[in-house]
């Protein structure tokens, strides 16, 4: 298919190869921009992206083959593989899968990475050529982040201690880090480390910087002047709030669920929404930072800007606190793009996965896609906003949940205990909060019986039958 964007713009990013600047954030749900339509929460800086540039508003992740999604979803956005075709859930990345870092590594790019990093030491050494304040874990308290020096040997296995509880006992753990910025949020650690690199950088080679926040992951503690933009009190709950999921969905009780009590209060679950919303301010606030900087050094003309989200979140959501299932808070995320040549200020409701972002930048700039790369190349809907994206997507949770979405509908599929317990069919366009299950009218039992067979069928496509979740569920799913 020929590609719909101006030859001029094509032609201009392959004399003048762009930087690319990648913002990465973790536990951000696709509706906390304001921009985008969140009328309580403050983003000024992301709102920026929005107006420069291309808001995907239909971006998704598969889901997860860990309770740590974040981990299998980076996996997949650094090697563009689909999340039944990445190892261990992403703990690793094999020698045999390319990175997205070094694919740009490859073409004479400067590759930096700072912030966190969830898919082993190895595959971040061959990702990047510098970096500084490299996080290898999943989530540490943002006032004590342990964090790395960038070692050109890739050798990361130094540990620092940390008393486990000062206020309850002298237990020392041990963290992965050869040192720790007491009392430095990791937010302004991360974006300071972000602006030195851009301040320092040879500004005729162009870079790929890779900024990977810890924000707004929980321990959700920010400075006390953005909690104090959002009391608790004015915030307007969901209109799917429940005070309890109204079923066992085998993972009611995983760590991120007990960070709210049984049953959910109001305001409980408003008091979380507003540390979560001042998280996000924080972070959009430090995230203006950088854009500034990159303005001073006179390199916003000629870099890319991708602002993304590993994963969403409930918080509250259908009496649910985290993002181990496949109802859309969870697998939807937000994704901007803007730069060169870009459009502005330009709306997309194509469907992508969010490791189609490795391909799609790839053509955006002008190199080859690696072999390894499953992704879709979806640069045609960066210029094109009325383009469709994929027909239909598939989601899935460890050996738990299988979902299929197509045609403005979504079905989603539990297996609690090696037994299918519960189906649910929602019709998105209708019921764009999934409250009112159609599951058991007699109406819509076509269209579940053809989203089933899909779904079957792509299972055995996508790599689902040959993992040890999928034959554990697939082995107690019955139509």
């Amino acid at each position: 298919m020929d590609m719909v964007f101006p030859q001029e713009v094509q032609s201009s990013m392959a004399l003048h190869p762009p930087n690319v600047l990648f913002l990465f954030t973790d536990d951000q749900r696709f509706d906390t921009i304001a921009a985008l339509g969140n009328e309580e929460i403050r983003t000024p800086n992301m709102d920026r992206l929005v107006q420069k540039g291309v808001s995907f508003t239909r971006a998704y992740i598969p889901g997860g083959t860990s309770g740590a999604v974040c981990m299998p979803s980076r996996a997949m956005l650094h090697t563009g593989r689909s999340l039944f075709r990445i190892e261990e859930a992403g703990k690793r990345i094999p020698k045999e899968h390319k990175t997205l870092g070094e694919a740009f590594r490859e073409r004479g790019t400067i590759t930096f990475g700072t912030g966190k990093w969830h898919n082993g030491a190895d595959s971040y050494h061959r990702s990047f050529d510098q970096g500084d304040e490299i996080f290898l874990g999943g989530m540490a308290d943002h006032w004590n982040m342990p964090a790395y020096r960038f070692d050109p040997t890739g050798k990361y296995d130094a540990r620092c201690p940390q008393v486990k509880d000062p206020h309850m006992s002298n237990e020392v753990t041990w963290r992965a880090c050869d040192h720790i910025h007491a009392g430095c949020h990791s937010t302004e650690l991360i974006s300071e480390t972000a602006i030195r690199f851009l301040r320092d950088c040879d500004k005729q080679v162009p870079f790929f910087c890779y900024v990977s926040f810890l924000a707004p992951h929980d321990p959700r503690t920010m400075p006390r002047s953005f909690l104090d933009l959002y009391p608790p009190e004015k915030i307007v709950l969901p209109p799917n709030f429940l005070e309890m999921h109204p079923f066992d969905n085998g993972e009611l009780r995983i760590r991120d669920e007990k960070l709210a009590g049984f049953p959910r209060s109001t305001s409980e679950v408003q008091r979380h929404l507003a540390e979560y919303y001042a998280m996000i301010s924080h972070l959009d606030c430090h995230i203006g930072r950088i854009l500034d900087v990159l303005e001073e050094e006179g390199l916003s003309d000629n870099t890319l800007i991708v602002l993304a989200g590993d994963n969403g979140l409930a918080v509250g959501q259908h009496g649910l606190m985290g993002k181990q299932n496949c109802y859309d808070h969870s697998v939807r995320v937000p994704l901007l793009l803007s730069g060169p040549g870009l459009p502005k200020d330009v709306k997309s409701e194509a469907c992508i996965y969010l490791y189609d972002l490795f391909p799609t930048l790839c053509s955006l700039v002008g190199m080859p896609v690696p072999d390894t790369v499953e992704g879709q190349d979806m640069s045609e809907m960066v210029f094109d906003p009325k383009r469709a994206g994929r027909d239909v997507l598939t989601f899935a949770y460890l050996d738990k949940h299988r979902a299929i979405q197509r045609d403005g509908f979504k079905l989603i599929e539990y297996v609690v205990k090696e037994e299918h317990t519960q189906t649910q069919l929602f019709d998105l366009k209708a019921d764009p909060w999934e409250t009112h299950n159609l599951f058991g009218n007699e109406d819509f039992m076509p269209k579940v019986r053809s989203l089933r067979e899909e779904m079957i069928r792509l299972s055995w496509e996508n790599g689902d039958r040959d993992t040890e979740w999928g034959k554990v569920f697939w082995s107690a799913f019955q139509e």
